[in-house]
């Protein structure tokens, strides 16, 4: 039975591993997708990726430290990113974020 449990660490802890570095890599693609993207749109949906991915980069540090203390930072992350997401949306189609009227 021990000899089961330290099988199922060892590939808990190398899928992690190997998932982190996938999430690294397409954080330094989406990186230069923000740098180089030919439009605004471009830039919003890749800034949108890199907060999911950073979710799962929290989620995966929960993995290996085993700890429940990163799932408030996952959702801090997706609130965040969900209200950067309408600005920059709102900026995209109106050119404002914040309507004053002054009438």
């Amino acid at each position: 039975m021990n000899n089961l449990l330290a099988v199922t660490e060892t590939i808990l802890l190398f899928t992690t591993i190997i998932s982190l570095i996938g999430i690294s890599i397409s954080l330094f693609l989406l990186l230069y997708r923000i740098i180089t993207g030919p439009t605004n749109a471009d830039r919003a949906v890749a800034l949108d990726s890199i907060g999911m991915n950073l979710m799962g980069v929290a989620a995966l540090m929960a993995i290996l430290v085993v700890t429940t203390k990163f799932n408030d930072v996952i959702l801090l992350i997706g609130i965040l990113l969900f209200i950067g997401t309408i600005a920059v949306a709102k900026y995209l189609e109106k050119g404002v974020i914040i309507d004053r009227d002054m009438d």
